[in-house]
């Protein structure tokens, strides 16, 4: 259980709600699969990487507290570091977790909470979903957290990388079936990390159906 003061947890959700209004207002935000996000216990987020708004808008539509992981460079700027260590962001070194950020993901799953990554990395160049780097699926074989496979769309439109500000669009975001801790158990890290991905590709590919994408999808195959 979080041990969270009660200011926190408010705190927590009154920006999580500001988001998803926001996100509403502004993008068309829609949600889906909502009710496979587990209820209790840790788990371990995982969702494709489209731009800067994937970590806000995931923790806005996602019904739990999300846990972030934040870049140390981020920790650098004083007003930006006052608020995701409001939010008690995880920090992260430039190559990855390294230790610090794999003990402190650990002890919040071990805790029951949820933690968000993102295993391609990067943000995507295209829009596309890029293969998935190993090393994740230890901390739900560690922690005994359930795999939570997440997808957005919409966002590299209104925000690539090569794009300093963001711009307008449409953004959906689907949360898919969930794995359980015993299923993990039985699989071999490769096994792992392949249905992982499998299930990602899966419900991004649940969003790209949907009309606002639809359109841009079949130009893409033609192309």
């Amino acid at each position: 259980m979080s041990q969270r003061s009660l200011a926190s947890r408010i705190w927590y959700e009154l920006l999580r709600h500001f988001l998803y209004l926001v996100g509403v207002a502004t993008y068309g935000l829609r949600i889906s699969g909502r009710a496979n996000v587990p209820t209790s216990g840790g788990v371990l987020v995982v969702s494709n990487h489209q731009s800067h708004f994937d970590p806000p808008l995931i923790g806005a539509c996602c019904p739990r507290r999300l846990n972030f992981l934040a870049r140390l460079s981020l920790f650098r700027f004083a007003p930006f570091r006052w608020l995701i260590e409001s939010l008690d962001a995880i920090p992260i070194d430039r190559d990855g977790l390294g230790l610090s950020g794999i003990k402190e993901s650990l002890r919040r799953l071990k805790r029951g909470e949820m933690v968000l990554m993102f295993p391609e990395g990067t943000r995507t160049r295209d829009g596309e979903v890029a293969p998935f780097r190993a090393g994740f699926t230890f901390l739900a074989d560690r922690s005994g957290a359930w795999i939570l496979p997440v997808a957005i769309e919409g966002a590299f439109d209104a925000w690539p990388r090569k794009q300093k500000l963001p711009g307008l669009g449409t953004i959906h975001i689907h949360f898919g079936e969930p794995i359980p801790p015993a299923e993990i158990k039985g699989r071999n890290e490769s096994e792992l990390l392949a249905e992982v991905e499998r299930r990602v590709r899966e419900c991004h590919a649940i969003l790209r159906q949907h009309p606002p994408f639809s359109e841009k999808a079949r130009n893409r195959r033609v192309e």
